[in-house]
Parts: structure tokens; sequence; C-alpha cells
């Protein structure tokens, strides 16, 4: 089974909130919404998706979802070949799975984004691919000391105290002090659990750089390895819990 989470961001105060569970499980689509969208109206005020009406119900449909489709650039667009290198993913990807899970499938025409549900790699240990958060917050300067990191620079996850909007940041910086943007916010509950149990085995590193004018949102891409402690069950926290209750069934 092939899971992917969809996260929203308050416009206000810039806050992510896990509000969806996508899944891919003997030819068809599930769509859930969790917990954390009770949370995000509660506190910010989000509102069921439209094709997505009811927070109670279970979506299933044989085809993709068209909110998940549309965010998948298509195969016949002149830039294709260049959107699977910022993934940094083989010229024949085509699982639309591992493209949302890799690009995170941000449209400037919404708050929406997707990122995976972590598996045990080869090692057994955790693996995962995100992409710098935050990077337009940052001094010009900044952005041009990212283009020229190599693949294969270590970096560091710092917990950013003095955040005034986000105390749990998670800010990432090179060996010599140059800070190169956030964790995104909806990993940094994971990341903090794996750097509590096992601060000396948590390997950050820059997996690419995308040169400009590759969307800032596109351009560090970053790889976090860690050992999967004993009995660690990622996104396990109560906003990732479903509340579905009624299947639905959608027309192809």
């Amino acid at each position: 089974m092939k899971t992917l989470f969809l996260a929203w961001q308050d416009p206000n105060s810039r806050t992510w909130f896990p509000i969806g569970k996508l899944t891919q499980e003997e030819g068809l689509y599930h769509f859930t919404y969790l917990q954390g969208a009770l949370t995000a109206q509660s506190e910010a005020g989000f509102s069921p998706i439209v094709s997505f009406p009811d927070f109670h119900h279970r979506y299933s449909s044989a085809a993709l979802f068209p909110l998940f489709a549309n965010r998948l650039l298509r195969r016949s667009r002149p830039e294709y070949s260049d959107f699977l290198q910022w993934l940094n993913l083989p010229e024949e990807a085509n699982d639309p799975i591992a493209l949302l899970s890799r690009s995170g499938g941000r449209r400037k025409t919404d708050s929406f984004e997707v990122f995976p549900c972590p598996e045990k790699d080869e090692q057994g240990n955790y693996h995962i691919h995100f992409f710098s958060h935050g990077l337009r917050h940052f001094p010009e300067e900044t952005q041009h000391y990212v283009q020229d990191l190599p693949p294969g620079t270590p970096l560091w996850i710092t917990h950013d105290v003095q955040n005034p909007v986000d105390s749990r940041a998670l800010i990432l910086r090179t060996e010599d002090h140059h800070f190169v943007g956030y964790c995104p916010r909806y990993l940094t509950q994971d990341f903090f659990e794996l750097i509590c149990r096992h601060p000396q085995n948590v390997s950050v590193k820059v997996e690419r750089v995308n040169p400009a004018p590759t969307p800032l949102q596109l351009r560090l891409l970053c790889n976090l390895t860690a050992t999967w402690p004993d009995g660690f069950v990622p996104f396990s926290g109560p906003m990732y819990e479903a509340i579905a209750q009624n299947l639905v069934k959608l027309p192809i």
C-alpha cells in the first residue's frame, strides 16, 4: 500500500495542518480526512474540500482524484524532463504517488502540499526526501549561497526556539553555520523523535540544488536518513488519526 498525506497551510498564521490521507491499494485510490482537519477547522477556519465535502466519509475511486492528479505535470509538457531532474528522479519515472511524494504537489493557486509516509529502506532505516521550506524569507545572499552547495553536503538540524511564528521550527544549517531554510513543519514531529532517540544516527544531506529560475520551493532538495527506533511509528500522533465512517465511491 502506498500512502501520501495532505497538508493545508493557514494563510494567516502560516501553520501547517495534516488534514487528509491518500492511499493506493489493489488498483483503487482512497482519501480519508484526518483529525488534523478538525483541528484546522477549529483553529484556523478550514472548510472541507469541495471534491471531498464530508469530513466523516472515506472516498474511493479507480482513478487518481483530480485534487491530486492536477498537481502532476503532464508528460506532454516541454519542461517535463527538467521537472524530473529537479526531483532527481529517472527519466522513466511515471508513478503518480512517487512523483507527488518527491515534488510535494505545491501550486500557487491553493495552500495544499503532499508528503509521503516513510517506510523502512533496505537497511531498515528511516529515509525521506524533502525540499527546504521558507527560502523566500531568507536574504538574497542566502539564496545565492544555496546555489553553490554540492550534492552530498552535510546539513544540521537546529531547533529554532526563538522563532516568533513556530516555537518547534527546525532550521537547516551547513557546517560553517549558514542557514539554508527550514524542515517542513509537518515533518518536525517525526524529526524531533528521531533526533531525541538517536541523535548521532540522524544524517541530513543535500540531494540536489536546482538552478534559478527553478521555483524556490523546488530549489534545495534534501534527504534525511536515521535509525528506525524500536516501536517507532511515523506520523502516529492524534492529528493523523482517520475520522471516516462511511465509504463513498466516486465515478471514474
